[in-house]
């Protein structure tokens, strides 16, 4: 009995090693895929700019308000209260000019409007 404790332990050594192995290759490709987003132009340029929620509130108004509501409680589409808690800044960007979420159109604002919108979208 004494022979296969060690072997146990060296077992649960590699288990152990093997996790901490495969927790690393995720976290390392989820910050690759994050690192590969920001490395667009455009989604670098939005992030580099002051946005005016004020602005971003009216630009709201004339794109997004009819599906999200006009205080951003939902409709046809998905209410937004607190939706910058749960997506990142770079995944609000994509959402929005992607156009992959049927029925949610693409929409393709200029960098400044995205900020703009993204810094209202920050504060609901």
């Amino acid at each position: 009995m004494d022979n296969q404790l060690p072997k146990q332990e060296i077992l649960m050594q590699r288990l152990g090693l093997m996790m901490l192995a495969a927790l690393l290759a995720i976290l390392i490709g989820v910050l690759g895929v994050n690192m590969f987003r920001v490395s667009d132009p455009y989604i670098k340029s939005v992030l580099s700019l002051t946005g005016d929620s004020t602005v971003g509130h009216a630009i709201f108004q004339m794109n997004c308000a009819g599906c999200h509501g006009l205080q951003a409680q939902g409709r046809v589409g998905p209410s937004l209260d607190g939706i910058s808690k749960r997506k990142s800044r770079v995944r609000l960007i994509e959402q929005v000019i992607s156009g992959k979420t049927p029925p949610m159109p693409q929409f393709q604002p200029s960098t400044q409007e995205m900020a703009d919108l993204l810094s209202y979208l920050e504060k609901l």
